[in-house]
Protein backbone atom coordinates (compact mmCIF):
# COMPACT_ATOMS: atom_id res chain seq x y z
CA UNK A 1 0.00 0.00 0.00
CA UNK A 2 1.34 3.42 -0.94
CA UNK A 3 1.88 6.04 1.65
CA UNK A 4 -0.13 9.17 1.01
CA UNK A 5 1.11 12.46 2.33
CA UNK A 6 -0.49 13.09 5.66
CA UNK A 7 -0.96 16.74 4.98
CA UNK A 8 -1.35 18.85 1.88
CA UNK A 9 0.34 22.21 2.18
CA UNK A 10 -0.92 25.28 0.35
CA UNK A 11 1.36 28.19 -0.24
CA UNK A 12 0.28 31.62 0.93
CA UNK A 13 -0.35 32.75 -2.68
CA UNK A 14 -2.60 29.71 -3.31
CA UNK A 15 -4.62 30.51 -0.17
CA UNK A 16 -5.07 34.11 -1.32
CA UNK A 17 -6.10 32.97 -4.80
CA UNK A 18 -8.63 30.54 -3.31
CA UNK A 19 -10.03 33.30 -1.09
CA UNK A 20 -10.36 35.69 -4.07
CA UNK A 21 -12.18 33.03 -6.12
CA UNK A 22 -14.58 32.28 -3.24
CA UNK A 23 -15.32 35.98 -2.69
CA UNK A 24 -15.88 36.43 -6.44
CA UNK A 25 -18.31 33.51 -6.57
CA UNK A 26 -20.18 34.83 -3.54
CA UNK A 27 -20.45 38.35 -4.99
CA UNK A 28 -21.58 36.97 -8.36
CA UNK A 29 -24.29 34.92 -6.68
CA UNK A 30 -25.50 37.93 -4.67
CA UNK A 31 -25.63 40.10 -7.83
CA UNK A 32 -27.63 37.41 -9.66
CA UNK A 33 -30.07 36.88 -6.78
CA UNK A 34 -30.70 40.49 -5.76
CA UNK A 35 -29.36 43.05 -8.26
CA UNK A 36 -29.73 42.15 -11.93
CA UNK A 37 -30.78 39.44 -14.32
CA UNK A 38 -30.42 38.85 -18.04
CA UNK A 39 -33.57 37.24 -19.47
CA UNK A 40 -34.44 35.94 -22.93
CA UNK A 41 -37.93 36.84 -24.13
CA UNK A 42 -40.19 34.03 -25.27
CA UNK A 43 -43.31 35.22 -27.05
CA UNK A 44 -44.72 38.16 -28.99
CA UNK A 45 -46.77 39.93 -26.29
CA UNK A 46 -44.45 42.99 -26.16
CA UNK A 47 -43.87 43.27 -29.94
CA UNK A 48 -42.73 45.65 -31.49
CA UNK A 49 -40.90 47.13 -28.46
CA UNK A 50 -39.44 43.74 -27.48
CA UNK A 51 -39.16 40.91 -29.97
CA UNK A 52 -39.23 37.17 -29.39
CA UNK A 53 -35.73 35.87 -28.53
CA UNK A 54 -34.30 39.25 -27.46
CA UNK A 55 -32.23 39.46 -24.29
CA UNK A 56 -33.31 41.92 -21.59
CA UNK A 57 -31.20 43.46 -18.83
CA UNK A 58 -33.43 43.64 -15.73
CA UNK A 59 -32.80 45.56 -12.53
CA UNK A 60 -34.09 43.35 -9.74
CA UNK A 61 -33.58 46.08 -7.15
CA UNK A 62 -35.37 48.92 -9.00
CA UNK A 63 -38.42 48.70 -6.70
CA UNK A 64 -37.08 46.84 -3.70
CA UNK A 65 -35.32 43.75 -2.43
CA UNK A 66 -36.69 40.58 -4.05
CA UNK A 67 -37.13 37.26 -2.34
CA UNK A 68 -34.55 34.99 -4.04
CA UNK A 69 -36.36 32.64 -6.39
CA UNK A 70 -39.62 33.90 -4.95
CA UNK A 71 -42.52 35.88 -6.23
CA UNK A 72 -42.61 38.98 -4.05
CA UNK A 73 -40.56 41.82 -2.63
CA UNK A 74 -39.14 41.47 0.88
CA UNK A 75 -38.58 45.21 1.15
CA UNK A 76 -40.07 47.86 -1.16
CA UNK A 77 -38.57 51.34 -1.59
CA UNK A 78 -40.10 52.49 -4.88
CA UNK A 79 -43.21 51.80 -6.95
CA UNK A 80 -43.48 51.45 -10.73
CA UNK A 81 -44.29 54.43 -12.90
CA UNK A 82 -46.60 54.60 -15.91
CA UNK A 83 -44.73 53.32 -18.96
CA UNK A 84 -42.23 51.15 -17.04
CA UNK A 85 -41.66 47.70 -18.50
CA UNK A 86 -41.75 45.34 -15.52
CA UNK A 87 -41.34 41.63 -14.78
CA UNK A 88 -43.41 39.52 -12.40
CA UNK A 89 -44.50 35.90 -12.01
CA UNK A 90 -47.76 34.65 -13.47
CA UNK A 91 -48.50 30.91 -13.51
CA UNK A 92 -44.92 30.27 -12.33
CA UNK A 93 -43.45 32.00 -15.39
CA UNK A 94 -41.68 35.34 -15.58
CA UNK A 95 -43.85 37.78 -17.52
CA UNK A 96 -42.76 41.03 -19.18
CA UNK A 97 -45.47 43.73 -19.49
CA UNK A 98 -45.85 47.51 -19.54
CA UNK A 99 -47.31 49.35 -16.54
CA UNK A 100 -50.10 51.48 -18.05
CA UNK A 101 -51.94 52.54 -14.88
CA UNK A 102 -51.15 52.86 -11.18
CA UNK A 103 -53.18 52.47 -8.02
CA UNK A 104 -55.89 55.13 -7.93
CA UNK A 105 -55.81 55.82 -11.70
CA UNK A 106 -59.26 56.02 -13.24
CA UNK A 107 -60.30 53.50 -15.86
CA UNK A 108 -62.96 54.12 -18.47
CA UNK A 109 -64.48 51.59 -20.84
CA UNK A 110 -65.83 52.93 -24.11
CA UNK A 111 -67.75 51.03 -26.74
CA UNK A 112 -68.82 51.89 -30.24
CA UNK A 113 -71.83 50.89 -32.29
CA UNK A 114 -70.05 47.72 -33.46
CA UNK A 115 -69.75 46.53 -29.85
CA UNK A 116 -65.99 47.00 -29.77
CA UNK A 117 -64.71 47.83 -26.30
CA UNK A 118 -61.80 50.16 -25.56
CA UNK A 119 -60.19 50.56 -22.13
CA UNK A 120 -58.97 54.11 -21.49
CA UNK A 121 -56.26 54.38 -18.84
CA UNK A 122 -54.67 57.84 -18.93
CA UNK A 123 -53.06 58.26 -22.36
CA UNK A 124 -53.43 54.56 -23.20
CA UNK A 125 -56.32 53.20 -25.30
CA UNK A 126 -56.41 49.42 -25.16
CA UNK A 127 -58.82 47.14 -27.05
CA UNK A 128 -60.82 44.62 -25.04
CA UNK A 129 -62.36 41.32 -26.05
CA UNK A 130 -65.81 40.42 -24.70
CA UNK A 131 -64.25 38.32 -21.90
CA UNK A 132 -61.76 41.06 -21.00
CA UNK A 133 -64.61 43.58 -20.91
CA UNK A 134 -66.53 41.33 -18.51
CA UNK A 135 -63.43 41.02 -16.29
CA UNK A 136 -62.89 44.80 -16.07
CA UNK A 137 -66.38 46.33 -16.46
CA UNK A 138 -66.86 46.87 -12.72
CA UNK A 139 -63.42 48.47 -12.19
CA UNK A 140 -63.69 52.25 -12.12
CA UNK A 141 -60.04 52.57 -11.06
CA UNK A 142 -56.92 50.56 -10.31
CA UNK A 143 -56.89 49.51 -6.63
CA UNK A 144 -54.21 51.07 -4.43
CA UNK A 145 -51.07 48.93 -4.31
CA UNK A 146 -51.72 47.44 -7.76
CA UNK A 147 -50.90 48.23 -11.38
CA UNK A 148 -52.56 47.54 -14.71
CA UNK A 149 -49.96 45.60 -16.71
CA UNK A 150 -50.57 45.27 -20.46
CA UNK A 151 -48.53 43.79 -23.29
CA UNK A 152 -47.79 46.14 -26.21
CA UNK A 153 -49.11 43.57 -28.71
CA UNK A 154 -52.73 43.80 -27.52
CA UNK A 155 -54.07 41.08 -29.83
CA UNK A 156 -51.91 38.24 -28.46
CA UNK A 157 -51.00 39.42 -24.96
CA UNK A 158 -52.42 37.66 -21.91
CA UNK A 159 -52.23 40.36 -19.26
CA UNK A 160 -54.19 42.30 -16.62
CA UNK A 161 -57.18 42.42 -18.95
CA UNK A 162 -57.45 38.66 -18.49
CA UNK A 163 -56.11 37.86 -15.01
CA UNK A 164 -56.61 41.14 -13.17
CA UNK A 165 -54.42 43.76 -11.56
CA UNK A 166 -50.85 42.98 -10.47
CA UNK A 167 -49.77 43.71 -6.90
CA UNK A 168 -46.81 46.10 -6.68
CA UNK A 169 -45.29 43.67 -4.14
CA UNK A 170 -45.18 40.96 -6.83
CA UNK A 171 -43.16 43.02 -9.31
CA UNK A 172 -39.68 41.50 -9.39
CA UNK A 173 -37.86 44.06 -11.50
CA UNK A 174 -37.73 46.71 -14.16
CA UNK A 175 -36.40 46.18 -17.70
CA UNK A 176 -33.56 48.65 -18.21
CA UNK A 177 -32.49 47.81 -21.76
CA UNK A 178 -32.44 45.13 -24.39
Amino acid sequence: MENLPERIHFSKSNKILCLIVCIGLFLGLMLKLFVFEILTVSGESMFPAIKNGEKLFVSKCAYGLCEPYGEKLLLQWKTPERGDVVIYLYNNKIVVKRCVALGGDKLEILHDTDYNYILKAGDFSIPLSQIQYLNLKDSASVPQGYILAIGDNHEVSVDSRTYGFVSERNILGKVLCK
